[in-house]
């Protein structure tokens, strides 16, 4: 089972280490492969090495982790060439949104965009293209997956024939949590807004006046996600923005710039790129409103009101999120946090920052909510919020009975994988591939 889950995720590594590998103009290259048509150089294997002995200390007495590298991206071209013989449709919108949120992630993990581009030995605009092609073949390989374990099932014997061949390896389930929350911004003074929406009319007019949108996002905006892009947010499906700025967004017509609009955010002006039914691909530029000066002390006021009313038994914590939270993702959830791209309320404490980690370490049982908090994000405005844990699930040994569910997936991934791999093994039979040392 270690050899299988192994490769599955270094295969994965393979898909977005190249994203974040840093330049190296001093390494000799040449060739260390050929797969088809296409060649594979030792640059690119040594950049994937280092950054995977960067993220995995662990990898450092790897001594054969090049090689495994290699095959690794062996297997991706192969699985490409498959799939472009087999014309495998993508969904271009979802590849150009998700590149965009990647894109906005990386730059957080660097000083300046100067930084970025420096590290990465590419321009923003090729960083951004690097991603989307990444993003583009993982598709295509995870498209190819899902149809070659189309109505693939286990039954309870070989769940627990997995089981018996592999409980030794099996890692013991990891404490899970589930958390709500509600969250406020203090107040922003009416000469905050006023300084504010004055700076957004001057961009408004030079815009108007025939300046390019996207230059003037990157020089003006106050959105670090999206400001060296150009302000552009990819396509964002229906739902995930803020109602006003969606409302907005929704009413333009291809290629329209909006009248001033506010969120609590600050004030925005929103370029509509194109519109789908259920997706818009957007930019905007953002002026923030400074919230240094705001009244922290009528926030703390509201919360501990809030925090009295849900534990004296008058108000549900759901119900008060929906009604005072400021965060439209949760409140929408009555609070309950769901990370990103899932649906599940339970989660490893360990995905959440280390200062909301802290608070959780002073919820002991189901019910139990945090005094107010002063939360100083990474990137934003500060805020206040209080948290709710709604139940924890304490790490465990695997039991085959209460645990079935989680046992049959780890079996079902497995069957997957071995078919996948036994797949790729016939596929090389069919391509030619020369390999030398590494």
């Amino acid at each position: 089972m270690k050899k299988v889950f192994g490769k599955a995720a270094l295969l994965l590594f393979i898909g977005s280490s190249s994203l974040q590998a840093p330049a190296i103009a001093d390494m000799a290259d040449r060739i260390v492969a050929v797969v088809g048509n296409e060649v594979i150089f030792k640059s690119e294997i040594d950049s994937r090495e280092l950054m995977a002995r960067m993220q995995y200390p662990e990898l450092t007495k790897n001594n054969g982790l090049s090689r495994s590298i290699l095959d690794g991206l062996i297997d991706q071209k192969i699985i490409l060439a498959k799939a472009k013989i087999d014309s495998v449709s993508i969904d271009e919108n979802s590849i150009s949104s998700a590149a965009s949120e990647r894109f906005r992630e990386l730059g957080t993990k660097f000083t300046s965009k100067a930084d970025m581009e420096s590290r990465l030995g590419k321009s923003s605009a090729g960083i951004l293209e690097g991603i989307r092609q990444e993003l583009r073949n993982q598709q295509l390989v995870d498209t190819l997956r899902r149809k070659k374990s189309a109505g693939v099932t286990v039954s309870y014997d070989e769940v627990m024939a997995f089981y018996s061949a592999n409980k030794e390896q099996i890692p013991q389930i990891p404490e899970e949590v589930s958390v709500s929350q509600i969250l406020k911004y203090p107040p922003v003074s009416a000469e905050e807004k006023a300084q504010s929406l004055a700076t957004m009319e001057r961009i408004r007019t030079e815009i108007k006046g025939g300046a390019d949108f996207a230059a003037m996002a990157r020089q003006y905006s106050q959105d670090p996600g999206s400001a060296q892009s150009g302000g552009d947010l990819g396509f964002v499906a229906k739902g995930q923005l803020i109602p006003s700025f969606e409302n907005a967004a929704y009413a333009l017509n291809e290629g329209k710039i909006s009248d001033i609009v506010e969120t609590r955010y600050g004030y925005h002006l929103i370029q509509l790129l194109s519109k789908e039914p259920n997706s818009i691909h957007v930019r905007h530029i953002l002026i923030g409103f400074d919230r240094k000066s705001g009244d922290f002390s009528s926030v703390t006021r509201q919360l501990n009101a809030v925090r009295a009313d849900v534990l004296g038994g008058k108000e549900t914590f759901a119900d008060m999120a929906k009604k005072y939270s400021e965060d439209p993702a949760s409140a929408a959830q009555g609070g309950t946090i769901l990370l990103s791209g899932s649906s599940n309320p339970l989660f490893s404490p360990l995905a959440l920052r280390p200062q909301l980690q802290q608070i959780l370490s002073t919820l002991q049982k189901s019910g139990d909510i945090s005094e107010v908090q002063k939360i100083d994000p990474p990137q934003g405005e500060p805020f206040y919020a209080i948290y709710r844990l709604n139940e924890r699930i304490p790490a465990h040994k695997l039991n085959t009975e209460k645990d079935y569910a989680y046992l049959e997936e780890l079996a079902l991934a497995d069957k997957n994988q071995q078919i996948f791999i036994k797949w790729v093994e016939q596929l090389r039979k069919e391509v030619y591939v020369r390999t030398s040392d590494i």
